[in-house]
Parts: C-alpha cells; sequence; structure tokens
C-alpha cells in the first residue's frame, strides 16, 4: 500500500493507462463485443492502482489523486457513446463547450460538428452581449382616468360619448451599451427621447469611466441635446472608509444663453444595514444644500429629505408599503414587462381618488390577464417551436420505414349537424404536438382529457371536445375520430380509409 511513487513506477503505471488511449485512438474498438467489459476491468484496475488512500506520503499522495482524477474523466468519456463520438471528432476542447447535454444523442459525427458550430455561435454571441451589456427602457403612460372619474350626462347627448377618452399623454426611451477598452477603462453610449403632454427632447451621451484602484474610479462624459446643448462633465467617486463614500461632479454646458458650469459634491454613510444618510451641496443654476434620510426594508420605503437653495427650499417626507405573500411577491402601482436586459414600462393613470373599481382593475385585472395568457398563449406556444426541430427528426426517421406519419389533427369543438351550420367551429390544430408523442411507429393516448397533453389547450372551456386525426401508415390514408376522455392508440387496421371513398 505505500509503493513509492518512482518514475519507473509511473512509466509502468502508465502503460496500463494507454488501455484507454487504445480505444480512443482507434474509434472502431467501439464496435467490439469485449468492449466495454474490457474498459470496466482497466477502469477497476487502474482506480486501485492510483488511489490516493493507497499512499500516506503527501506528496505522493497528491500525484496519486491527479492520476485518478485523470482516470475517472477517461472512463466518463469513453463510456458514454455519445461523449466519445464528440472527443473523438473535437478532443478534449469539444467536451468543454456548454449546451451538450440538451443535444439529442445519437448523432452521426456530420450532425455533431454541426452542433458543435451551433453552439461555439452561440458561445461567442453571448460573449459579446456580456462585454457590450445592452440596457433598454421602454416607459408609456396612458391617462384611463375617463373610465373612472366623469359625468355620463354630460356624454350622453354628445356623438360617440359612450365610449370613455383614453389616450397616451407621455412616453420615454432609453438604450445605453458598454464597450471595455482596456481591463480598467470602460466605454458607455446612451441615449434617450422623451415626450409628455405634446412636447418632447431627446440627448445622446458618451462616457469613459478608469477604475483607479479598489476604491474609486473617474468618468468623463460628453453629451449634446436639441434642448440644453453639448454637455462637458467630470465624476470622481471614492470609498472614504467601508461604510462611507464620497462623489464629485463638475459640468460645463454650451446652451443658446452661454456658458453655465456646475458643480456637486456628495457623500453618504451607511447608517444600518438599512438605512443611507445623504448630504449634498450643488453649485450652478440651481444651487442648493441638500440632506436625506433614506430606509428600505422587505415591507417599507421611507425618505426625508431637507433642501435650502435657490429657487427651492421644501421639507419632504414619503413613505411607502410593499404589499407583498409569502412568496413575495410585490403589488405596485404599474405594469412592468422584462425580456432580457430590456424593460418596458406601462403605468396607467387611473384615477385621482381611492375608488374600489380602479384598485380592482389595476390590481386584480392584470394579474387574472397574465395568468390567462401565460396559460393559454404562451406556455403552448412555447412548447410548440420547441417541438418543432424534434417533429421534423421523427417524420425523417418514420418515412424510412413506412411508419405512422401524422398529417393532420384537430382538437376542439366540431360542427356536423345541419341545424348548426350557423354556428363556428372551435377547433385547433395539433398535428404538431401528436407527431411528437410518436413512438416506434404507435401513438398511444390514455383515458383523460386530451387539453393537459405538451401543445394542447382548450379551445372551448365547458364544451363537448373531440380529437380527429387523419394519418398515413405504410403508405395507407387513416382517419378516426376519438371523444375528449376517451383512450386512442394507433395505428388500427378499422381506422383505414377504403380507396373508393
Amino acid at each position: 500500500t505505500d509503493t513509492p511513487l518512482t518514475d519507473d513506477y509511473i512509466k509502468s503505471s502508465n502503460y496500463q493507462f494507454n488501455l484507454f488511449g487504445r480505444f480512443i485512438n482507434n474509434p472502431s474498438n467501439c464496435c467490439l463485443p469485449s468492449y466495454s467489459g474490457e474498459l470496466k476491468a482497466s477502469y477497476r484496475r487502474l482506480c486501485m492502482l492510483y488511489h490516493p488512500d493507497k499512499h500516506r506520503d503527501p506528496e505522493l499522495k497528491r500525484q496519486a489523486e491527479q492520476l485518478f482524477n485523470q482516470v475517472h474523466q477517461a472512463y466518463e468519456v469513453l463510456s458514454d457513446a455519445h461523449s466519445r463520438a464528440i472527443y473523438d471528432i473535437f478532443g478534449k476542447k469539444g467536451l468543454e463547450v456548454e449546451g451538450w447535454e440538451v443535444v439529442e444523442r445519437k448523432r452521426t459525427p456530420a450532425e455533431i460538428r454541426e452542433e458543435y458550430e451551433r453552439l461555439q455561435r452561440e458561445r461567442e454571441e453571448r460573449r459579446l452581449q456580456q462585454r457590450t451589456n445592452p440596457k433598454g427602457t421602454i416607459s408609456v403612460g396612458v391617462d384611463a382616468t375617463d373610465l373612472f372619474d366623469r359625468y355620463d350626462e354630460d356624454f350622453e347627448e354628445m356623438p360617440g360619448g359612450g365610449f370613455p377618452h383614453i389616450e397616451i399623454n407621455k412616453m420615454h426611451i432609453s438604450q445605453s451599451i458598454e464597450a471595455p477598452l482596456t481591463n480598467s477603462d470602460t466605454a458607455v453610449l446612451s441615449g434617450s427621447l422623451s415626450t409628455h403632454n405634446g412636447n418632447g427632447g431627446g440627448n445622446i451621451n458618451m462616457t469613459v469611466r478608469r477604475v483607479m484602484s479598489a476604491k474609486g474610479w473617474g468618468e468623463i462624459e460628453l453629451g449634446a441635446g436639441d434642448i440644453l446643448g453639448p454637455l462637458i462633465g467630470l465624476k470622481v467617486f471614492r470609498n472614504l472608509t467601508p461604510r462611507c463614500f464620497l462623489t464629485a461632479q463638475c459640468g460645463l454646458q454650451f446652451s443658446p444663453r452661454g456658458l453655465r458650469p456646475s458643480c456637486s459634491l456628495m457623500t453618504a454613510r451607511h447608517l444600518d444595514q438599512n438605512t443611507m444618510g445623504y448630504l449634498q451641496w450643488r453649485w450652478g443654476p440651481n444651487s442648493a444644500m441638500t440632506t436625506s434620510l433614506v430606509r428600505d426594508t422587505k415591507s417599507s420605503h421611507f425618505t426625508l429629505a431637507l433642501q435650502l437653495g435657490v429657487p427651492h427650499s421644501y421639507l419632504m417626507m414619503s413613505y411607502q408599503y410593499k404589499f407583498q405573500d409569502e412568496d413575495q411577491t410585490k403589488v405596485k402601482g404599474s405594469v412592468k414587462l422584462a425580456r432580457a436586459s430590456q424593460t418596458y414600462l406601462f403605468p396607467v393613470h387611473l384615477t385621482d381618488q381611492l375608488l374600489p373599481s380602479a384598485v380592482f382593475y389595476a390590481t386584480v385585472g392584470p394579474l387574472l390577464v397574465y395568468m390567462a395568457i401565460h396559460r393559454l398563449v404562451i406556455i403552448p406556444y412555447t412548447q410548440v417551436l420547441l417541438m418543432q426541430e424534434s417533429v421534423r427528426r421523427i417524420i425523417e426517421a418514420e418515412e424510412s420505414k413506412m411508419g405512422l406519419i401524422i398529417l393532420n389533427a384537430w382538437y376542439g369543438k366540431f360542427v356536423s349537424d345541419t341545424s348548426q351550420k350557423q354556428e363556428k367551429a372551435k377547433v385547433i390544430d395539433v398535428t404538431v404536438p401528436l407527431q411528437c408523442l410518436v413512438k416506434d411507429s404507435k401513438l398511444i393516448l390514455t383515458e383523460t382529457s386530451k387539453a393537459g397533453l405538451p401543445g394542447f389547450y382548450d379551445p372551448c372551456v365547458g364544451e363537448e371536445k373531440s380529437l380527429k386525426l387523419l394519418y398515413q401508415f405504410r403508405g395507407v390514408m387513416h382517419q378516426v375520430i376519438s371523444a375528449d376522455t376517451e383512450p386512442l392508440r394507433i395505428p388500427k387496421q378499422s381506422h383505414r380509409i377504403e380507396s373508393e371513398s
């Protein structure tokens, strides 16, 4: 058990370890009947040989652990046909590419190479996304006060007065991207457009930031806008202590009325885990001295601020309570949809007074709409998209052996009675989801409602539904109609369509 790992010993051991290399260098060996048995036997022998517990000396134990890990990695690759095929084509770098776990197994070398190139492209796209870090915000303000706060009698005499007046009164769009120049320098390009009650404007800014140390950074800003004119600014941030930091900023605005210099200095301190204190001095067109206290917890947000300045001086106190349940769901007075790094904000002004109807439409209404759309539209649509690639491969496999191919499939309420001609059929196309369920030229559905199948949804809630199938098996057309909860197994001889019909 204490055999030293001398050079001669390692060389002789590596001779046994080459058993794995014999399989790697000769892919045809994977077809040998004794491949699996030899592989396991060699793996067990090498594990016993290099197991770290067999050596007491720390240096020998470290060397043995490295060889033991190499043996384990080699066995994991060689014992899995899919990983082995990737290794045979691309080597070790091919196994390091992320995404193989979602790729279908038992593919040809050409298909594996195609998947490798696709995964490499996706990896480069993710790297570019991380480097540029694009961020955007779209905010749309909707004035819907006419829904709840109006005098109906004043509108009855006006043409079209029965419909409430809803309008978009403001909009804001902003976008920014980052471009790392060096390890310590970053350039940021941003722009924004905004409009409110028919008046609007926009600006574009470019900022170059340099991280000077772990305690601070500085940045230079160049900007231009259609109202205030070009801007040159300098900003510096510095951590004074672990609980206190300082920010200094100065700028020069080129306006139609001449140069407008400005300067500001702000210091902040963490008073406790949830409380921050700020002290700010600002000199320029709106000179002021401001002190504020901000406390933010999971259940509330409190702000207390005092400003002394020209032309505005004020004392302000704000308190916000965050409604939340056990799942930490917060209720806010706006609708917010997020996609990747883009944010879309649609605040809706419902009423100037606290009315029960307005509270309902602002809280329960959007939640119910979102749940319905997500359950009835988004989930089925996403499932169908994910099934497209699998369906293509299944159809190719079934065509090669004259197997089961779903030509058309509909699910819902069918209208066949002549007395119900005026009633519209309520059906959905489920050809793709059903073809995805075909396995070994068979389709088996159990005695449950088919609305719960992947890619299905209920097109007519509460009404009687059925499933209509037109499929091909061994080159012959078949057709069947099955009730919603009736079990179904195809193909069947009784479903054949005679050539005369």
